[in-house]
């Protein structure tokens, strides 16, 4: 199927929001080049770089499964509309502080951590809308399309952030990235047909959060994905948050903010490949051995990556890395969308992107700080030489682990109801 990545543009509410995100996750993207090449410039520490990604990320931990339980009772489409203009409102605020003068890094952490926490609480809202929005049928496109909108975002914005920072000012990048939410409200203004939620009820909010996870154990493939993801998440996802240490490590202080925002964008353009041919990839192939070979081809990437040591090698490795990983991403979802039960969608949902946004971070960190210590290349590489090893282990010891990450043949999930705790 030639087109397969593209069929889920033909359902109205997906392509309305599609094209909103695109415009949206491009803000989102050049402030995020502008905050991590700002930080790198008044620090020039790897550390203080994976702390500010921490901040952005951390708080899927905590906020995650809050999101999941709530968007499993309430109107996913008003509530995304106003946790948009929150989101709007704290890039303005951190525009607003740069103009004054008042960027230290502390403050920027802040600022990235509280918006971190609306982003946290909102993503499980995205993600349980999405069946909605295309069906099963496109899932797994949808997800794709959806990975490659974020990376689409991941080219346009650090161009963006380039040519904005470089005519203007750190200031302009953050105020247009408040600007660039209001297309997402406007979208989600016009989506209509969205199937009702059940009707609510009074099991409290910590109920409601544990009967998630434990349907989420519960379950074989959602276990299996998650953990997966979290093994993912922490040993090579870091590189994404290391990229400005990265562009240190080549070129110093002086054109950080030029050499991150290529790579970002080398990542991206990578990744936007690797989408828009997984769909088909997996109808030819199944999409169970391609998640395998994107588990397995994807540290291998990263060590070619991490041996780089000009700007031109780096971006060519990194371009590998995108498209490898994306199907990680995409194919780990999807997993969870098509066996997580209905009723316990988005809070399962939300146990997979803490896997990937609350662990990542803490790989971040860790990865940043020992970097300095004993260099990006060495603590990079290991990571990739982890993730391979888990993938061997569950290649020649565990195999069933592997073999649940199919879709079941009836899409049904038998996982009975759980009653809340008195």
């Amino acid at each position: 199927m030639a087109f397969a990545a593209l069929q889920p543009l033909r359902h109205r509410n997906f392509a309305l929001l599609f094209a909103a995100g695109l415009v949206s996750n491009a803000g989102t993207w050049m402030q995020t080049v502008a905050v991590g090449a700002l930080v790198g410039k008044l620090t020039g520490q790897a550390g203080w770089v994976g702390l500010v990604m921490a901040g952005a990320f951390l708080p899927l931990a905590v906020f995650g499964p809050i999101g999941g339980a709530i968007a499993d009772r309430v109107d996913r489409r008003r509530f995304l509309m106003a946790a948009s203009l929150l989101e709007a409102g704290l890039a303005a605020g951190l525009a607003l502080l740069v103009a004054a003068g008042r960027e230290s890094p502390g403050l920027i952490v802040l600022i990235v951590t509280v918006q971190g926490c609306v982003t946290a609480t909102r993503l499980p809202f995205l993600q349980a809308m999405l069946p909605d929005l295309v069906g099963k049928e496109d899932l797994l496109a949808g997800a794709s399309l959806n990975a490659a909108q974020w990376n689409l975002g991941r080219v346009f914005g650090p161009a963006l952030a380039g040519i904005v920072i470089a005519l203007g000012s750190f200031t302009w990048a953050f105020a247009l990235n408040a600007v660039s939410f209001f297309a997402v409200i406007g979208a989600l203004a016009f989506v209509r047909g969205l199937p009702p939620l059940p009707e609510p009820d009074n099991e409290r909010l910590r109920d409601r959060i544990r009967d998630g996870a434990r349907v989420a154990w519960a379950e074989p493939g959602c276990r299996a994905a998650i953990c997966i993801m979290g093994a993912a998440a922490f040993l090579v996802a870091p590189f994404i948050g290391l990229l400005p240490a990265k562009a240190l490590d080549l070129v110093g202080r002086a054109r950080v903010e030029d050499v991150t925002a290529a790579l970002t964008t080398a990542q991206g353009v990578g990744a936007v490949t690797g989408a828009l041919t997984l769909a088909s990839l997996a109808h030819r192939f199944g999409r169970r051995r391609m998640l395998l070979f994107s588990l397995t081809a994807t540290p291998v990437a990263i060590i070619v990556y991490a041996a780089a040591d000009t700007t031109v090698s780096a971006v060519v490795a990194l371009a590998l890395v995108g498209a490898c990983y994306i199907g990680i991403l995409s194919g780990l979802q999807t997993v969870v969308q098509l066996r997580a039960p209905t009723l316990y969608r988005a809070r399962v949902l939300s146990f997979h992107t803490v896997a990937l946004g609350a662990i990542y971070p803490i790989g971040t960190v860790l990865q940043g700080w020992a970097a300095d210590r004993v260099g990006l290349q060495t603590v990079t590489t290991a990571g990739a030489v982890g993730l391979l090893a888990v993938m061997g282990y569950l290649i020649l010891a565990r195999p069933e682990v592997l073999h649940v990450l199919e879709q079941p043949a009836d899409d049904v999930v038998a996982v009975e109801p759980i009653e809340a705790a008195p």
